[in-house]
C-alpha cells in the first residue's frame, strides 16, 4: 500500500515500521572475486503486510567511490522510489554478499515528503594472502604481486588487476596452462587466491599415418612399431606434474632425437583442473630389407643380402647385418646398438660389431700393382665392442676392438710388396695385427639427426694402438670434424634451405701402416674424383660448403665445392703409396647434385668438375655431411 507524507505521524502510532539502525554480520560463506556483482535475489515482499514509504534520498558513508559505485549496482532500493522495513534489510543482506565489507548497517531519517536512506560499510582491509592448489606460485612472488592491497582497504578493480599480474607471470614463466580461478577475501582480511595451474593428468601417444590421420581408411587407429612404454620413459612430463612449455619443448627435442618420427607434436585437451597431454607422432620407415646379386673380377658371381632395423624391438635399438656369398669367399658385416638414454641414466649405451670384409684398397690402387700383375685387395676382419653415455653436453664412446689385416692378390694370396718392392704392411710378411682403445667425444645440436636444417656437430677422436701379434704396431690416430647448418631464404619459398659446411682434419703419431693413412677424395670426400685418388697421407684437412634447396617434394637440389689436402705428409707414409702412385696430394672440385626422398633413405646424384677438369657423377645415400 502507498503512503502519502502528511499521513506518516499517524500510520507511525498504528504500524509500527522500525527505521531504527539494522545490523547483520558479514555472511561466512562469500561468494568470490573477480566475479564480485552477483548478489543474491531478495524475494519480492509482500505488498499487504509491508509499509512502503518514499525514498528521497540515499546515502553511502564508508566506502570509496568504487565500492559506493557497486554499492548503488547491488541495493534495490533507488532515489525517488519505495522501499519497506524488508526491502532495507534485504539490501544490507546483499551488500554483505558481495565478500567486500566486514559489516554494513542502514539508517532512515523521516522528512515531509518521505524518507531519507544511510548506509554505512566497514569494507574488509586486507591483511594477508593464503594460495590455494598452487605448486609453482610461491606466497613470496604472490605477495609481491598484491603488494599494493595489503594494509588497505579492499578495492575490486586492484585485485582485477593483480589477478592478472599472476596470469602474466605464469605466461612468462611457460605455465601455458595455469589459470586463477577466483580470488576470495574473508572478514579477517584473508585474501585467498585459488588457481589451477594446468596439472598434467594423462600423457598419452598417437600415432599417424603420412596423411597425419590417426586413423586407417578402416576407421581402426594407426599402430606404431614403437612401444609405448619406450615412449613413456622417453618424456619427461608425467601425470602429477605442472605443464611448461619448457617441459614440452624439451620432450619434443628429445621424440627427434630419437631418429624415429617424421613429425612429432603435441595436442592439449583440457580436463576438470587438469590437462590431459597426447603427443602425435608419425613414424619414419625403420626397416630396410634390400638383396640383389651380381659379377666382379674379385669375386666372380655372388649375392647380397643386406636388412637394417633403426628401431629393433621397438625401443630404438638398431641392428645391422649385410652379407655377401660367392664361390670364393663370404664377407659380412654386422652390428647391434643400444644406445644410452637419459631416462635410464645408470645404464651405459652399448654397440657391439663383427666384420670380414675384402676389397679393392683406396690406398694402393692406382698406376702400381703387385709383381703378378693384379691389384692388391685388402682384406680386415674382426669385431669390437663400445660403450656410450654423455659427459655434458658431450656424448662420450669408449670401445675396445681387434682388426687383423692383410694384403692379397686377385686368387687370395698373401702379398706382403707391391711389383716395386714397397711394403704393403708394417710387419712386412702381408699380414698385421691392430688391437686398439678408441675414445671419441661428439656434441650434436642438430635438430635432425638424418636431414638436418640448422644447428652444429663436432666431434673429436682418437685410437691408441697397443702392440700385438703381427707388426706389433703402436700408434695414435687423432681426428676432429666440425659441421654447421644455417637455414636461409634465399629462394623464398616455405620449404627449407639450407647452408651447410663441414671441416675436418687428423694426423697420426708414431706407427702408420701404409694402408691406415687418411685417403682423399671420392663420394665422401672430394667429389669428381675416385676413392683415394687425391691423397694418402699422414695428416689431413678437408673442408667442403654446400647450398641445399627444395625443388619439388620429394627432390632437392645441392651446390657443392670441397677441398683436401694431405698437408704434405704423403711422402711420410711407409712405402709412400701416394707418391709412387702419383697422387696430387691436394685437390678441389664443385658442381651440383640431386637429393630424393625414399623409403630406403635419402638418394643423391652429385655431378662434379675437378681443378684438372675431370668431371664425374657420383651417386650414394645420405647427406655427404
Amino acid at each position: 500500500m502507498r503512503v502519502s507524507s502528511t499521513a506518516i505521524w499517524t500510520l507511525a502510532a498504528i504500524v509500527t515500521f522500525d527505521l531504527s539502525w539494522v545490523e547483520i554480520s558479514a555472511a561466512q560463506n562469500l561468494p568470490t572475486i573477480p566475479q564480485i556483482t552477483a548478489q543474491e535475489q531478495t524475494p519480492q515482499s509482500d505488498r499487504s503486510t509491508d509499509v512502503f514509504v518514499l525514498t528521497t534520498d540515499v546515502q553511502i558513508v564508508g566506502a570509496s567511490e568504487e565500492l559506493a559505485a557497486l554499492i548503488r549496482d547491488t541495493i534495490k532500493t533507488r532515489a525517488g522510489e519505495d522501499t519497506s522495513d524488508r526491502q532495507l534489510q534485504a539490501d544490507v543482506q546483499a551488500i554483505l554478499a558481495t565478500g567486500l565489507f566486514a559489516n554494513a548497517r542502514v539508517n532512515t531519517t523521516s522528512n515531509p515528503a518521505g524518507i531519507n536512506v544511510g548506509y554505512e560499510v566497514e569494507p574488509i582491509v586486507i591483511q594477508s594472502l593464503q594460495l590455494a592448489n598452487a605448486q609453482v606460485l610461491t606466497p613470496e612472488v604472490a605477495t609481491k604481486l598484491f603488494q599494493p592491497q595489503l594494509g588497505n582497504a579492499i578495492s575490486p578493480s586492484a585485485i582485477s588487476q593483480s589477478a592478472d599480474k599472476i596470469k602474466q607471470w605464469y605466461i612468462r614463466n611457460g605455465y601455458i596452462a595455469a589459470k586463477v580461478i577466483s580470488v576470495s577475501p574473508s572478514p579477517e582480511g584473508i585474501l585467498t587466491i585459488d588457481v589451477s595451474e594446468g596439472i598434467v593428468n594423462s600423457v598419452s601417444f598417437r600415432f599417424l599415418n603420412r596423411d597425419g590421420k590417426p586413423t586407417n581408411d578402416r576407421g581402426e587407429p594407426i599402430l606404431g612399431r614403437t612401444k609405448q612404454e619406450f615412449l613413456r620413459r622417453e618424456v619427461k612430463i608425467q601425470p602429477g606434474d605442472v605443464l611448461s612449455d619448457r617441459a614440452i619443448e624439451e620432450d619434443l627435442r628429445q621424440l627427434y632425437r630419437t631418429g624415429l618420427f617424421r613429425t612429432v607434436n603435441v595436442v592439449l585437451q583440457n580436463a576438470p583442473n587438469q590437462v590431459d597431454v597426447i603427443y602425435d607422432l608419425t613414424e619414419k620407415p625403420t626397416r630396410n630389407i634390400g638383396g640383389g646379386g651380381g659379377y666382379d673380377d674379385d669375386t666372380g658371381i655372388y649375392v647380397e643380402l643386406d636388412y637394417q632395423d633403426f628401431n629393433f624391438g621397438g625401443i630404438n635399438d638398431s641392428v645391422g647385418i649385410d652379407v655377401q656369398a660367392s664361390r670364393r669367399e663370404l664377407q659380412f658385416a654386422t652390428n647391434f646398438t643400444s644406445p644410452y638414454r637419459a631416462s635410464e641414466p645408470n645404464r651405459l649405451g652399448y654397440q657391439i660389431t663383427a666384420f670380414r670384409r675384402r676389397g679393392t684398397s683406396q690406398t694402393f690402387d692406382g698406376i702400381i700393382d703387385l709383381a703378378n700383375g693384379s691389384n692388391p685387395r685388402e682384406g680386415r676382419f674382426g669385431g669390437g665392442i663400445s660403450v656410450q653415455r654423455p659427459i655434458n653436453d658431450w656424448q662420450a664412446s669408449l670401445g675396445f676392438n681387434y682388426t687383423r689385416v692383410s694384403i692379397r692378390d686377385r686368387d687370395g694370396n698373401i702379398s706382403p710388396t707391391d711389383e716395386l718392392g714397397n711394403p704393403l704392411s708394417f710387419s712386412g710378411t702381408g699380414i698385421d695385427d691392430i688391437l686398439a682403445l678408441s675414445f671419441s667425444a661428439t656434441k650434436d645440436d642438430r635438430n635432425d639427426p638424418k636431414n638436418p636444417t640448422q644447428g652444429s656437430v663436432i666431434s673429436f677422436s682418437t685410437e691408441q694402438s697397443i702392440p700385438f701379434g703381427e707388426g706389433n704396431i703402436a700408434m695414435n690416430r687423432l681426428q676432429a670434424n666440425y659441421i654447421q647448418y644455417i637455414p636461409v631464404e634465399i629462394l623464398g619459398t616455405s620449404d627449407r634451405e639450407v647452408l651447410a659446411f663441414n671441416l675436418q682434419g687428423g694426423t697420426t703419431i708414431g706407427d702408420l701402416p701404409p694402408y691406415q693413412a687418411f685417403n682423399l677424395g671420392g663420394l665422401n670426400s672430394v667429389r669428381a674424383y675416385g676413392e683415394g685418388e687425391v691423397g694418402s697421407g699422414r695428416s689431413y684437412v678437408l673442408a667442403s660448403a654446400e647450398y641445399r634447396f627444395p625443388i619439388f617434394r620429394p627432390v632437392g637440389g645441392v651446390i657443392f665445392a670441397d677441398f683436401a689436402s694431405d698437408l704434405g705428409s704423403g711422402d711420410t707414409v711407409l712405402g709412400e703409396p701416394a707418391v709412387v702412385r702419383s697422387k696430387p696430394g691436394s685437390g678441389f672440385s664443385y658442381g651440383a647434385g640431386l637429393r630424393i626422398e625414399s623409403p630406403i633413405g635419402l638418394l643423391r646424384a652429385d655431378f662434379g668438375i675437378n681443378n684438372r677438369g675431370e668431371s664425374q657423377v657420383q651417386f650414394g645415400i645420405g647427406q655427404r655431411f
